[in-house]
């Protein structure tokens, strides 16, 4: 078993992957540009170090935890990069939801330096990260899965290998897509339902019980309701998403007419200055598109 992980990148989510290794008897060892990132990894119990580089020479297994694809290449082939490491570690888990073209010729990169790498996007918020309860999509060579078996396992119950790399990004893609729509849906719904004087407590709690029931009704619907915009996940990155997603769509040949309605939200939801917002915040958009009454 590996008792020894890197982790690069300590957001909300790589803090919460900490949080979950660090109680299950793993060492980590990590590395963030925010000094108060580290601090808290420090808190945790974990160790920060000076550069990703300074990760990557201590352990076989690294952990990335990053915005973006862009992110990622800097990380590992920028300055200061794991590739400078001495030795090189084996394996790399990069659970950023990435570009799949760009995340296919990194891990074919990285395969002609002897580094195995697996896009490992996650489904879930911090919280359910931090739970357990988030859901982990594998891309990549199937042994190099295996072989990291006892991490996914520390770091949450459901955890699927989906086939070669850049699989992993694309089911986080294809899955985003679907999440994303029905949290806007269940804002537009409960806005439309304020609109028509009902309680809203009440009203989420009966679609709950109805054939419109989908999970974002319980990690999201009370925050809408009572306005707690806290990230667990922001406004920004999932906007960043949708914009993959709509890329993708177009190499396709694809029309993704809700996909396009939704980016059109978020854009205006950063422009408003709610882009570091929990995505849930998404309510405030569908509130200012309310017009003011003619009477």
């Amino acid at each position: 078993m590996t008792s020894k992980i890197g982790l690069v990148g300590l957001g909300l989510v790589g803090t919460a992957m900490a949080d979950s290794l660090l109680g299950r008897q793993f060492d980590v060892v990590g590395f963030d540009i925010s000094s108060e990132r580290c601090a808290q990894l420090e808190k945790l119990g974990g160790r920060s170090v000076s550069s990703p580089a300074e990760v990557a020479s201590q352990v076989e297994y690294v952990v990335l935890s990053l915005p973006d694809t862009n992110a990622v290449k800097q990380v590992i082939e920028g300055p200061g990069r794991l590739l400078e490491a001495k030795p090189l570690p084996t394996h790399i888990i990069d659970t950023t939801t990435g570009d799949p073209e760009e995340t296919m010729a990194l891990a074919r990169r990285l395969a002609e330096r002897g580094i195995l790498f697996l896009d490992s996007t996650i489904s879930g918020s911090s919280r359910q990260v931090r739970d357990r309860e988030a859901v982990f999509m594998v891309g990549g060579d199937k042994t190099a899965f295996e072989a990291c078996t006892d991490i996914f396992s520390a770091l949450a119950e459901k955890v699927f290998y989906v086939g070669p790399s850049g699989n992993g990004s694309k089911a986080k893609l294809a899955g985003n897509l679907i999440l994303g729509l029905n949290r806007l849906a269940l804002a537009e719904g409960l806005v439309f339902a304020e609109n028509l004087g009902l309680d809203l407590e009440a009203f989420l709690e009966l679609l709950k019980a109805t054939p419109a029931y989908s999970a974002i009704m319980d990690t999201k619907g009370e925050k809408m309701l009572d306005g707690d915009f806290t990230p667990q996940a922001r406004i920004r990155q999932h906007h960043k998403d949708v914009a993959l997603i709509l890329k993708y769509a177009e190499k396709g040949g694809q029309e993704l007419p809700l996909s396009s309605v939704h980016l059109d939200v978020l854009e205006k939801a950063i422009t408003a200055g709610d882009g570091d917002m929990d995505n849930s915040a998404v309510i405030k958009e569908i509130q200012r598109r309310k017009k003011p009454s003619s009477g």
